[in-house]
């Protein structure tokens, strides 16, 4: 980018945990230590302020989270404001709904409009299709994964002179088996309650149905390795009737002593070094699946649902195992094969699951990908 210092304005809804929250923050870092001000506009508080806030990007309160559609309106002129106040070279969205307000704000300003697409969205409606157009309304339309480019390419008819594929990257240094030192792990097996020789089996990510964390408990229940315990690390983000739920169904199964609700983890690499296997089992298809590859570079056998981001990050039978969506039975015999493996296939299977991730999802990459397209289009 410029040689002199730039304004770059990014807009979420919140920085609650999640792949685009993460970018964001990763964007961010990459921005501040290119010599650039990175400006991270969204709703106050979320579990990943602090980690934003280290990478000296500064935080603008916004309304952002919203869907109203006179709020939407209102938070353009807000940002058309913040543009003319802090002189903003570029806006980047990552979410729909301030995407909109973003789009108007820049079409009002003339400064250039990035969207990356972090999702697959459903499209079961008119609206729906209306409310996603935004996110290929970019100036450079980033899509996540070729699956998600494919599917621009497909709703949109977005030229390819305006779409850029980046994927998303693992950091290497925090995400190594070698550097979980201490008692980190130790210390999350007291606090999840967790028996020494019992299998584990973790599913990280949000408390939401498409997760897939009720098809888990669906799949403890079948599996041969009946003192297996899974853990569900991940926040429900209010959505405490959803947590009830998920409780009432260990119970109806008979596996409420097995199962752990762990809520919001800092720890991630503990926590999945911890763990035997690392299950995604999200009903609908992941855009990209971040915690496949975080998984994989911690050396763990990664079970995923076949569709979406998956089909790119997994190399079957090589770096993990694919089943059926949706199919508990079939997730449950994978997990009772990923068990069955003796310690040294294990460890084969980790060491070539790291490997393939050091080889093809680097942060650095993804962030001088991001810069390199704020470039393109400040030339």
């Amino acid at each position: 980018m410029s040689t002199q210092p730039l304004t770059i304005l990014q807009v979420l809804p919140r920085l609650d945990t999640g792949g685009a929250e993460r970018a964001v923050i990763e964007i961010a870092e990459a921005i501040q230590n290119s010599g650039h001000l990175a400006l991270i506009a969204c709703e106050e508080g979320g579990a990943l302020t602090s980690a934003a806030l280290r990478t000296g990007a500064e935080l603008i309160a916004l309304p952002l989270a919203t869907k109203s559609p006179l709020t939407i309106r209102r938070n353009a002129t807000r940002l058309q404001s913040l543009i003319a106040e802090r002189g903003i070279s570029l806006v980047h969205a990552h979410s729909r709904a301030p995407a909109w307000s973003a789009l108007w704000a820049t079409q009002r300003t003339k400064t250039p409009f990035i969207t990356t697409y972090h999702g697959a969205y459903s499209q079961n409606s008119i609206f729906k299709r209306r409310y996603n157009a935004v996110m290929a309304a970019g100036d450079r339309v980033i899509a996540v994964s070729a699956f998600i480019a494919g599917l621009i390419r497909a709703r949109h008819a977005t030229p390819e002179a305006k779409l850029r594929t980046i994927l998303g990257g693992v950091d290497a240094q925090k995400f190594d088996p070698a550097g979980v030192l201490g008692d980190r792990v130790s210390r999350l097996a007291r606090e999840w309650r967790l028996d020494v020789g019992r299998p584990t089996i973790l599913l990280p990510g949000r408390l939401t149905g498409w997760k897939g964390q009720k098809l888990l408990i669906t799949a403890l229940a079948k599996l041969r390795h009946a003192d297996a315990i899974a853990i569900l690390a991940g926040s429900d983000q209010g959505r405490e009737n959803y947590t009830q739920n998920l409780i009432a169904l260990a119970q109806s199964l008979g596996v409420e002593n097995r199962l752990r609700l762990a809520g919001h983890t800092e720890d991630m690499p503990a926590a999945m070094m911890l763990a035997d296997v690392v299950v995604n089992a999200s009903t609908d298809p992941e855009a990209f699946g971040r915690t496949i590859i975080e998984a994989q570079s911690m050396g763990r056998i990664v079970i995923a649902a076949d569709h979406g981001g998956a089909r790119e990050t997994i190399l079957p039978n090589e770096t993990g195992l694919l089943f059926p969506p949706g199919d508990a039975n079939a997730l449950a015999a994978a997990i009772d094969a990923a068990l069955d493996l003796p310690p040294d296939a294990r460890v084969w299977w980790g060491q070539h699951a790291r490997a393939h991730v050091a080889s093809n999802y680097s942060v650095a990459a993804m962030q001088n990908a991001v810069l390199s397209v704020y470039a393109e289009v400040l030339k």
